[in-house]
Order: C-alpha cells, then structure tokens, then sequence
C-alpha cells in the first residue's frame, strides 16, 4: 500500500509549477494521482468520465475505420487510452504542451502510461496544440513540436526545426495530415482558456482552420467543465454541420452528490 500522500514530481515550466501527486482515498483506500498547475488541480483520477467520454462520444459516429486520432490534451492519459481501446483506431496522435507530462507516461509514474508507451499505434508529440492547429507555431519558441515518441527519450531544450513558421498541423512528421476525429482537453472550457492565446481557436476562424485538419465527415470533439454554452455551440454550428452538446453526470465524492462536465460533438461536411 503507498504512503497516505507523495509528491511524484515537481517541476518549474513555462507555464507555471506543475506537480504530479498521489494520495490514498480514505475512503476505497484506492490512490488517486492528481496534478496540479500553480495552485489550480488540473486533473484527478478520480474524475474521468469526462475524458472517457470525449473519446467514446467523439468516436461514436465514425465509420468502421480504420481511424486516425489526434488528441490534444495528454493528462492523465484517460482520453488517449480510450482511444486506443477501440479496435477501429489505427493510429494516435497525442500533442501536449509540456514536456514534463510527456516524461511522467514515458517513465511510468502515471497509471495509463506504461500501456501507452508499448501501444505501437500511439505517438507522443510535445507541442502548442493550438499554435499547430492554426499554423503559427515559431521555430525557436517557448513550446516545441518535436515529435518525440512516447517510448523514446524527449530533449530538454528541442524546438521547432528550422526557420520561420512551422506547416501547419498536429503531425510534425506530416505538414497537414488529416484525421478522422481531433479530441481536445485542455482549457477548462472555451470561456475559461489556460492561456489568452487559446481562445482564438474557439471562433469562427479558429476553428474554421481546425475543420481543415479533419477528413470530409470527420469529427472534432471538445471537453469543458462548464454547463453547455449556447454561444460557443452558434458558433461550432457556423463551421460544422452538425453540433451536439453532451451533459456528462458523474458521481463527486469529494463534495457528495453529482457533478457534470460537457462533451461537443461537431461533424464537418462531407463535401
């Protein structure tokens, strides 16, 4: 049985201290990791329907594949695995931001991690999701998009290859590669962004230009922790052809009774 509470990981980056903890739950006597930024909880294994369910709903009306997956968002590793766990996924894509969340699968320190790192079908990408979606990623910025394996080491200090703006894409290896379904967790919701420049992906444009990564019919799905927003859902119904917003109840023991997240589905046209 682990202590009652351990410290995994601390580390200072660009965005903040982020930390990887556990602690058993008095309660089941389970270990639960959570992770933190600065003083906000990212995350909590015991929290995932949500990330479950942004998998299961943004798959759920896809065609008997094979399909290509990008995730943006790693976390826990709850959304990817997920993925995984559908026979029709042949191959995964995974872009974070942080390097140190990358290493934490890589090393193992996270439940989900050693099966990741051994699932062929899975690539770990550290990068600025939302700079590669729109194309604007920087050679030589803050956050790199370097294509590290998840099962092979990821450099300290690498960048953006080459000169200029770096092509447009969630694939490093393959400048606008289309997928079948894009999978985003990593705001607290479209009103509520880590960063300030998060929230131009949630416009017209913005979105607009992450409907080009997608197949004819693909999908793009997105969590958020707050209730379903009918702004964001006009504006996902101005880019995509059809739109949907998921209320996903779960049970919060912390707190008692239950709590929601949202899961939005859009499909872009087939034309």
């Amino acid at each position: 049985m682990s202590a009652r509470f351990e410290e995994i990981d601390w580390r200072a980056t660009p965005m903040g201290e982020i930390s990887l903890r556990r602690r058993r739950d008095p309660g089941s006597g389970e270990d639960v990791y959570e992770v933190k930024l600065g003083d906000e909880y990212l995350m909590s294994s015991l929290f995932t329907a949500g990330e479950v369910e942004l998998a299961r709903l943004g798959l759920a009306e896809l065609p008997d594949g094979p399909l290509d997956v990008a995730v943006g968002g790693l976390g826990l590793g709850y959304t990817a695995r997920t993925a995984l766990d559908d026979p029709r996924v042949r191959s995964l894509i995974v872009v974070d931001a942080l390097a140190e969340v990358i290493d934490w699968h890589r090393r193992g320190l996270v439940p989900l991690g050693a099966g990741l790192a051994s699932d062929s079908r899975c690539r770990l990408v550290r990068g600025d999701f939302f700079a590669m979606a729109a194309g604007s990623a920087a050679a030589g910025g803050p956050v790199p998009a370097d294509g590290a394996k998840v099962g092979g080491p990821v450099p300290a200090g690498d960048t953006a290859r080459g000169a200029g703006v770096a092509p447009r894409g969630l694939d490093p290896e393959s400048p606008g590669r289309r997928f079948h379904a894009i999978l985003l967790d990593v705001d607290h919701s479209p009103r509520h962004v880590l960063h300030p420049g998060h929230a131009a992906l949630y416009r017209p444009a913005g979105l607009t230009a992450l409907a080009e990564l997608l197949h004819p019919g693909g999908v793009f799905a997105l969590w958020s922790n707050d209730p379903p927003d009918e702004e964001f859902g006009s504006v996902l119904a101005e880019v995509f052809t059809e739109t949907a917003a998921h209320v996903v109840d779960f049970d919060n023991p912390l707190q008692g009774g239950t709590a929601a997240n949202t899961v939005y589905v859009a499909r872009r046209h087939d034309g």
